[in-house]
């Protein structure tokens, strides 16, 4: 990393999300930027990430669409040239997502929704 400030971006797809082994995330279209400011000894990141995942609805277990968008800032003391974030973004879209993930009321698919009500 250059000293000084610089900027990043880079789409997370699938892919990303399986390489930490999550299986509940089962598509995803996020655009991640990530300005930095290198201090020399610390970086201070600022990160934003907008887009979409897509998971199991849980009432019905069809794919539903969450749009996400959230960000964060850390100040970090890296030990090497390079400075990964990949961890941070993956937590911060995974706690952006609601506990409850429902389609909206009508849109569940109704041939799984008519055997709970029995």
């Amino acid at each position: 990393m250059a000293p000084g400030k610089s900027r990043f971006e880079w789409h997370a797809g699938p892919e990303f999300f399986e390489t930490f082994g999550n299986t509940e995330i089962l598509d995803a279209d996020l655009e991640v930027t990530a300005r930095l400011h290198n201090h020399g000894l610390t970086v201070d990141a600022a990160c934003e990430i907008a887009g979409s995942v897509t998971v199991a609805c849980d009432r019905c277990l069809e794919d539903l669409v969450i749009p996400v968008e959230t960000s964060f800032g850390e100040t970090y003391t890296p030990e090497s040239d390079e400075l990964d974030l990949g961890q941070d973004v993956y937590d911060y879209v995974c706690i952006s997502l609601p506990l409850q993930r429902v389609h909206p009321e009508g849109e569940c698919n109704q041939e799984t929704t008519k055997y709970l009500s029995k």
